[in-house]
């Protein structure tokens, strides 16, 4: 789901419905506070869920078994979502992919970061590295089940995973807080705080600002390489600079030794002068 923060555009719930039938999308699980009314998913023949949990915050066990149990049991593909769909989106999704196939949280994280780069931030990045071995554990216990379901012993799937129930390396934490572990956070949480999806989203367009406001090199080197004329035209500008300075120069030096004739004629008519006029002599008697 898209955000109408930051100026992307917050679509409708039916905006989706022809792209959720075409991929056969059977079920929506939402992680963030309530933007729109599931009511119109679930009357358009879609199931829809709700497991919310704070923005860049680890998840319950029991929201973790919730997801896992509604993923397992989805009839078609399942589309989920929080706010920015990076950290409460890609930490779920992790947590099927080490369950289910088996990989490190790692592997993980690095996958789900080439389909969508930025996932699990901060937090939740050591919460899949704590929680690996154990939904390995649930993973060998529930094919194990599957395997012999599928030769004939006919248990629900629903009843194998309280078998695993147990098998947590953060039940202890969710006991000590004396809270429930699906309580409904307050709209206000997301709504007067910048989430973590906000930061990277602002940071993506300060990024793509700077990828725009500069000029490629392909495009430097092409200009250099179709526009010889330019260099042309700029290196006989110069040349005629040059020649005019030198001609400048020269009527300079034309121009100093004709005021130093100049000088020096006056001068011999100063002399002439003096000698023209009749010396008196004074007699002292």
């Amino acid at each position: 789901m898209c955000s109408p923060h930051l100026g992307y555009p917050h679509h409708a719930p039916e905006a989706y419905f022809p792209y959720f039938r075409d991929h056969h999308i059977s079920t929506i699980i939402r992680l963030n506070k309530k933007m729109y009314e599931a009511k119109r998913f679930i009357d358009a023949g879609f199931e829809h869920h709700d497991l919310f949990f704070v923005d860049g915050s680890t998840p319950s066990d029991s929201i973790v078994k919730k997801f896992l149990n509604i993923c397992e049991n989805a009839e078609g593909a399942i589309a989920v979502h929080c706010k920015a769909g990076l950290g409460r989106t890609g930490t779920l999704i992790a947590c099927y992919m080490m369950k289910h196939y088996r990989m490190t949280a790692a592997e993980s994280i690095a996958w789900i970061r080439i389909c969508r780069p930025g996932s699990v931030i901060g937090p939740q990045q050591q919460f899949l590295v704590d929680k690996q071995m154990s939904l390995w554990n649930e993973g060998d216990i529930y094919r194990k089940k599957r395997r012999e379901q599928e030769n004939g012993n006919k248990v629900a799937v629903t009843f194998i995973l309280s078998g695993v129930d147990d098998i947590s390396l953060r039940d202890d934490l969710g006991k000590a807080s004396g809270k429930e572990d699906i309580e409904l956070y307050s709209d206000d949480d997301e709504a007067i705080s910048v989430t973590q999806g906000d930061k990277l989203r602002v940071l993506k367009s300060k990024r793509q600002t700077r990828t725009t406001s500069a000029a490629p090199l392909s495009v430097i080197l092409q200009s250099s390489v179709q526009n010889p004329r330019s260099d042309i035209s700029e290196s006989s500008c110069i040349t005629k600079r040059t020649t005019r300075s030198s001609a400048g120069g020269s009527t300079l030096r034309g121009v100093i030794p004709e005021r130093k004739k100049r000088i020096a004629l006056h001068q011999m008519r100063l002399m002439k002068l003096c000698h023209t006029v009749p010396r008196t002599r004074t007699v002292l008697r």
